[in-house]
């Protein structure tokens, strides 16, 4: 699918208008910006790397690609006409459907005439003395706004390996985050995957359909479930939308943003090992990443995390004929949940097909990509195509990706060299009117992102229109706040065993990225109430000016 919009064509000299806002991004936080902004009454325009909107559903194409929060949870809730209206045909919804949804937003709501697609922000420059933004683009663009809003997404900057010889294979290379938007055939070939975390294990039994060989590149194996993906019920959808205002409520103060979560009063250790499985067994049949807060403790007693991790490991055991095959699948260092749990159809399974083969590249490292494939110290792998399911520089990535920079010469890169340092993840101090959407130190990741992003946007935009009507126009995020939130999300994340993981939760997955536990894991509600006590007391710990 391919749009087009009237601000397509390159500016050959600067644009004198002074805009309220630039919007990194057409995701679904960027397409929310602009509704809100408008709705405000403010003159926004956002750039747009792809030709159409979508944000991660746009560039993520790859055969199986699929949401794991439910199709009725994972959608915007600022329209009750929108909800009610808007029908999701699984109980998991598609890239494709979710796509179609993101472009019946943006026609809905007429939001295409602000974006300017195929145009990627490479810089931003703040002069202190206008307090404005100087934003250009790789076609020319250069423009003005009083704020500089980063609604790029957290999961946006594909991670390539540079592996020796990449670029000599003679097949096709393809990465899961740029897929070909016609689609891939690989009836007949054989392909190789490197990568095993969600979107490896989504795309893994769909391309084994097809290819006549597919080998699988695994570093470290991971917890995955069952989604038990079906039809959408209609009679459950009527019933959903019927009660949505108390569904969205839920959600929002939740600590996933998912009102379908439970939310429980006990730990696993309080129950006898005969309940516990029964337990177990009920929240593994209702196939939701839910499955780790069926007890209050699974993320922080490694006593109680190792009866649920050895629940799903026997699950595995049993799925996989081969033993071997099953012990290298079968995850063993880290606990359940504290790298990202996947939802999967049919995942196990696929390795009982004869045509798939399993490659541990810890026993048997990858030393080189040949022109022929694939070569580990221990053999030669032929391969007709490639597969990288290597995920992304999450969370700060795609902010990164842009030099921001003050007219003085402070760089956001230089001083976020040892990690990330944000106030509530919203700002960063010693940059003003830069916004960050589900930035790091927000629940981001860890939550259902429709629900975060709404939450970021209307705080923004609040916060926007309490400027105009102040008659200011600087907001920069104190020191001192930044300090002592920056400890805060670390004291919080030292509380759980989120941190004991090498994950991209703490960019591990970046060679010579910071090692720092990216998103704020006190809980969506808790978060939302801290964000609403510091609005209410005149944006405490921000820094207000004329």
């Amino acid at each position: 699918m391919t749009e087009t919009s009237t601000l397509r064509a390159p500016t050959a000299q600067p644009d004198t208008t002074i805009l309220d806002a630039v919007i990194v991004g057409a995701g679904f936080a960027g397409l929310y910006t602009i509704h809100k902004l408008r709705q405000a009454g403010m003159q926004v325009r956002a750039f747009e790397a792809g030709d159409g909107v979508g944000g991660t559903w746009y560039w993520n194409r790859y055969p199986g690609a699929r949401c794991d929060v439910e199709s009725v949870e994972y959608s915007y809730s600022f329209s009750e006409e929108l909800q009610q209206e808007w029908k999701w045909s699984e109980r998991y919804a598609a890239q494709a459907e979710i796509l179609r949804y993101a472009n019946h937003v943006a026609d809905r709501f007429g939001l295409r005439d602000a974006i300017k697609f195929e145009t990627r922000v490479t810089s931003g420059e703040f002069d202190p003395e206008t307090n404005l933004w100087t934003v250009t683009t790789d076609r020319g663009d250069v423009v003005k706004a009083r704020f500089f809003i980063m609604a790029g997404g957290c999961l946006s900057l594909p991670r390539m390996p540079d592996f020796p010889g990449r670029d000599d294979f003679k097949g096709k290379l393809y990465h899961t985050g740029t897929w070909p938007h016609e689609g891939v055939d690989f009836s007949g070939l054989r392909v190789g995957v490197i990568g095993t975390g969600s979107s490896g294990i989504q795309a893994i039994p769909q391309i084994a359909r097809q290819a006549r060989q597919l080998t699988v590149f695994q570093r470290t194996p991971n917890f995955s479930l069952p989604a038990f993906n079906r039809e959408m019920d209609s009679e459950f959808e009527r019933s959903y939308k019927a009660a949505y205002a108390q569904h969205r409520e839920k959600a929002r103060f939740s600590s996933a943003g998912i009102a379908g979560h439970p939310t429980p009063d006990k730990g696993a250790l309080d129950d006898a090992p005969d309940e516990r499985q029964r337990v177990y067994e009920g929240g593994w049949l209702r196939g939701t990443t839910g499955f780790t807060r069926i007890y209050k403790d699974i993320l922080s007693n490694p006593e109680a995390n190792q009866t649920m991790a050895e629940f799903v490991r026997e699950k595995i055991r049993r799925t996989v004929k081969d033993p071997k095959v099953a012990a290298l699948l079968t995850p063993t260092d880290h606990h359940i949940g504290t790298k990202r749990i996947c939802l999967d159809t049919h995942y196990y399974e696929t390795y009982n097909r004869d045509n798939v083969k399993l490659v541990d590249v810890r026993r048997d490292p990858i030393v080189k990509i040949t022109p022929e494939g694939i070569r580990t110290e221990a053999a030669d792998h032929e391969f007709d195509a490639i597969v990288f399911a290597t995920g992304y520089d999450a969370v700060t990535g795609a902010v990164l990706n842009i030099d921001i920079h003050t007219k003085d010469g402070a760089r956001l890169s230089d001083k976020w060299t040892a990690g990330p340092r944000t106030y509530l993840g919203l700002m960063t101090a010693g940059f003003p009117n830069l916004f960050l959407i589900t930035g790091p130190g927000s629940p981001s990741v860890l939550t259902n992102m429709l629900t975060s992003i709404e939450h970021h946007v209307e705080w923004i935009a609040e916060c926007l229109q309490h400027l105009r009507g102040k008659g200011l126009a600087r907001m920069e995020a104190d020191r001192a706040a930044e300090d002592q939130w920056v400890e805060h999300v670390n004291d919080v994340a030292d509380t759980t065993l989120f941190p004991t993981a090498n994950s991209w939760y703490t960019g591990a997955n970046i060679p010579g990225k910071p090692r720092v536990f990216l998103p704020y894991i006190g809980g969506h509600g808790n978060y939302r109430i801290k964000c609403a006590d510091v609005a209410a007391k005149g944006y405490e710990g921000f820094v207000l000016s004329d």
